[in-house]
């Protein structure tokens, strides 16, 4: 009898072993901003697009006790039973390979090629400290090129709110939106090309 009497109690010592601990993925979103933004800057395209060929780091070659190890490497025995920490679990890729994110980044690519790319070669536009763009010399473009590219900056800019929305969602945290978008707008700066320009502290500066 007393032996069944323990067993609540270290049911409730298991349960108490197990502890909540959802984070930011920090690392995992920068490097999800980066691909996200030389996507659409461009210069490198599709290398990120290529599919990997068997035996080269996609791990297809792996030999049955390779296999074997990698995944007794990869399986937190713990968690099997519901024991130990939830951190193991919590360290998500931030993924940005939905269709609804990748319809997002097409548009906004193609778009930068089209109305904003000679804006920004121009000193026309920069990147604000927020990672939106804006008009910061309007006198750089030709008048009759201004209505279009104000247009392109609006869509643009409503199209990055969109798709950090979209990313956090996608990844399941709905509350991440504004640090994905703190990440994000970083990597605008970060990626900006020699000669463009973009607020810091507030004021204009060029790379």
């Amino acid at each position: 009898m007393r032996r069944l009497l323990g067993l609540p109690v270290a049911a409730v010592v298991l349960t108490a072993c197990v502890t909540i601990n959802v984070y930011f993925p920090a690392a995992e979103a920068k490097e999800a901003a980066k691909e996200f933004v030389e996507k659409v800057i461009g210069e490198e395209a599709d290398k990120a697009q290529e599919p990997a060929k068997p035996g080269e780091g996609g791990g297809m070659a792996m030999q049955p006790a390779q296999g074997l190890e990698h995944l007794l490497a990869h399986v937190d025995l713990l968690s099997l039973v519901g024991i130990g920490s939830a951190h193991a679990q919590s360290q998500p890729d931030i993924t940005i390979k939905t269709p609804a994110i990748q319809a997002i980044q097409a548009r906004m690519a193609g778009r930068f090629d089209k109305d904003l790319r000679a804006g920004f070669d121009a000193g026309a536009l920069g990147f604000a400290g927020d990672g939106t763009i804006v008009v910061r010399d309007a006198g750089k473009l030709a008048l009759k090129d201004r209505v279009a590219v104000n247009q392109a900056v609006a869509d643009d800019n409503r199209d990055r709110k969109a798709v950090y929305r979209e990313v956090a969602v996608a990844n399941g945290h709905p509350e991440w939106e504004a640090q994905i978008r703190d990440v994000f707008a970083k990597q605008w700066i970060a990626s900006a090309r020699s000669g463009w320009w973009y607020q810091s502290g507030g004021a204009w500066k060029q790379k």
